[in-house]
């Protein structure tokens, strides 16, 4: 079925606290995407933000951001007051997200929230169905607290090597702030359910993502080091990245550790099939980030200070989704094959049966042959994106097409000028043969890489993007409901002619 929707993450939710939140924005959005027609709310991984604020370098896999929790609804709740968070400076300007005053200004407040909680019979439920992953968590949170911030690898010995005597000493000992964030992933995952039953019960699905790599200073990394090429200390033998290319001579070095796979295999890949089932338990479509890697993986010495050196390995392919299906059935799952895609990452696309990605800006090559315009496009079974959070906004890929490139656009999308491209790309996604057309809030804005969401390889000014309630805009529904409906993407259509419009004779 024909369907689209809106991708735009929690944190650029509009309101009052500095970042998006889990309440009544998150709803007033829900109800925004109705109202244009759309199937799908695609978001970013929600989990809490590590180095540089990206959600794609997380202390966990599982754990929700705190920053997400709603305050409001925790007032409702009787944990909070008004007055301890309505006067508190959360931010400096509603458009982008300050997160050095957001950080110290949100823990205080949770704190007192949870000063006043009360253990009740759904939070054992919680502890129950979350025993596998809450509590180490916690205990990872509560112990960078005690540390000042810093990563578990600068910790002493007996906690960095997560040896038992030590890490059940830390647990009694910061007992209560282990607990304290047991109470944030409660909180959070209440509301995110909550949420999620509202959207779900519009008829529109929430397209969620999961960073492939775990970031080096993580739970998993702590407490599961088997899971990663690791030296006897814990340190990764090789990292993730890419290789160089006429863009950055000397590569992407990203600093991931790179799992073991031959161990991972010889488990059956337990920890993947428990990590696709959390996420597709919380989501109702998986998006997989950097999906080539499971084809084929750039390793990167540890040590080095750049990705030259790296080689190419071989990824644990179909061996994984065997297992993975066989465990927990079909899943709704999209896959990133974007970047150096080669004839084993096509292979395993097909062989998995999902939909891969067609992003639009990558397809005005004048040589009229890439795989991204919707002419040569031959796999109905794909979404196609009028731009991702990693690119430029369509307005700012506008802005800097020139020579044969901007012939070429301009003549293919049939407009005279540039201004004219941002809608026009809108409107060649939701014309084409893909069977989900996403774009992001901003391009259905008409805004340039003033709000543009990450410049990958750069730290300081990404993620920080918001809509305002203003963006909300009943005209902005009804343009893009109007685009749906025309492209059957709507599951319903406005024009209904009668048998003489048709031509019939009765």
């Amino acid at each position: 079925m024909r369907a689209s929707g809106i991708l735009l993450g929690i944190n650029s939710l509009p309101g009052e606290l500095g970042i998006g939140k889990l309440g009544k924005e998150a709803f007033g959005f829900a109800d925004f995407l109705k109202s244009a027609g759309q199937k799908y709310w695609q978001i970013l991984p929600l989990s809490p933000t590590g180095y540089g604020d990206s959600p794609y370098q997380s202390f966990s896999t599982r754990a929700g951001n705190p920053y997400f929790i709603d305050l409001d609804s925790l007032c409702e709740e009787g944990l909070l007051k008004p007055e301890e968070y309505k006067n508190v400076s959360f931010g400096d300007n509603e458009r982008y997200i300050n997160y050095g005053m957001l950080y110290e200004a949100i823990f205080p407040v949770l704190r007192k929230a949870y000063s006043r909680f009360s253990p009740d019979g759904e939070y054992e439920k919680f502890l129950e169905k979350n025993r596998d992953w809450v509590s180490d968590y916690a205990l990872f949170a509560a112990l960078k607290d005690s540390h000042g911030g810093k990563p578990w690898y600068e910790w002493e010995d007996g906690l960095r090597m997560a040896e038992p005597a030590a890490t059940e000493r830390a647990e009694k000992e910061l007992s209560r702030d282990v607990g304290f964030y047991i109470f944030l992933q409660y909180e959070f995952y209440k509301q995110w359910f909550k949420l999620k039953k509202y959207v779900n019960g519009l008829g529109i699905e929430i397209i969620g993502d999961m960073p492939i790599y775990c970031a080096y200073d993580s739970v998993e990394c702590w407490k599961t080091p088997e899971l990663f090429e690791f030296d006897g200390s814990k340190r990764p033998r090789f990292v993730a990245g890419c290789p160089p290319d006429p863009y950055a001579e000397e590569g992407q070095l990203w600093g991931n550790p790179l799992y073991n796979w031959k161990d991972m295999e010889m488990n059956g890949y337990k920890w993947w099939i428990d990590r696709i089932a959390f996420a597709t338990d919380i989501y109702d479509v998986l998006r997989i980030d950097h999906f080539r890697a499971f084809a084929g993986y750039y390793a990167i010495p540890g040590s080095d200070k750049n990705a030259v050196n790296g080689h190419w390995r071989e990824g644990p392919r179909m061996k994984l989704f065997n297992s993975t299906n066989y465990w927990l059935g079909p899943k709704k799952i999209i896959a990133e094959d974007l970047g150096f895609i080669t004839e084993d990452v096509v292979k395993l696309l097909k062989d998995t049966g999902y939909p891969g990605m067609k992003v639009l800006q990558f397809a005005f090559d004048p040589a009229c042959d890439s795989v991204y315009l919707p002419c040569n496009l031959e796999d109905v079974h794909s979404v196609i994106y009028t731009s991702t959070h990693d690119s430029d906004t369509a307005k700012g890929w506008a802005e800097k097409l020139g020579g044969a490139e901007l012939r070429f656009a301009l003549d293919y999308c049939g407009v005279k000028s540039r201004e004219e491209l941002p809608d026009a790309l809108l409107r060649l996604a939701w014309s084409s043969v893909s069977e989900t057309a996403i774009t992001q809030m901003q391009d259905l804005l008409g805004l340039g890489n003033e709000s543009r969401i990450n410049v990958p390889a750069t730290v300081g000014l990404n993620w920080r993007w918001r809509i305002t309630k203003e963006d909300l805009d009943p005209a902005v529904a009804e343009k893009l409901r109007n685009l749906t409906e025309t492209y059957n993407r709507a599951g319903w259509t406005r024009y209904k002619p009668s048998d003489a419009e048709r031509g019939y004779t009765l």
